[in-house]
């Protein structure tokens, strides 16, 4: 599974460690973030992966700054990509399951081993097809984004 990174200078270091963590779990990651913690704006990098993730490029993206906020609302802006701002496991599940997310953001300024299992439980999630309620919200979404 090829999994696209982003970041802004705030998330530098939580990228290089979870790139590290996702390379070693088998996962192909490609990097599309600021590669040092001089400072940049997140919008170029959230645009970035959103394209990315959009073209299929990658299956799925993370995008990571100070908050996760402003680069979550910058992806968000790229036709075809739900990101959702997680804080916990729990969130990671939900937005994949039931929301069908296609990048997450986290902050960079948040724990690490939390980041590592929200980032696990997000890859590891599958979204749920079989239940019409969730799929009817999401064409929803798209039916809105088309028009």
């Amino acid at each position: 599974m090829k999994i696209g990174i982003a970041n802004d200078h705030r998330g530098y270091e939580t990228k290089q460690k979870l790139t590290k963590y996702l390379t070693d779990l088998g996962y192909n990651v490609i990097d599309y973030g600021t590669n040092s913690q001089d400072r940049v704006d997140y919008t170029k990098y959230g645009f970035i992966l959103g394209e990315k993730v959009a073209n299929h490029d990658v299956d799925y993206g993370i995008a990571i700054c100070g908050s996760a906020i402003g680069i979550s609302i910058a992806c968000n802006k790229v036709k075809g990509i739900r990101c959702g701002k997680v804080n916990t496991v729990e969130e990671a599940i939900h937005g994949k399951e039931r929301d069908f997310v296609n990048i997450i953001a986290i902050s960079g300024e948040s724990d690490i081993e939390n980041n590592k299992k929200i980032v696990k439980a997000f890859l590891d999630s599958k979204e749920n097809m079989t239940d019409p309620a969730y799929k009817k919200r999401v064409d929803q979404i798209i039916e809105y984004e088309n028009d």
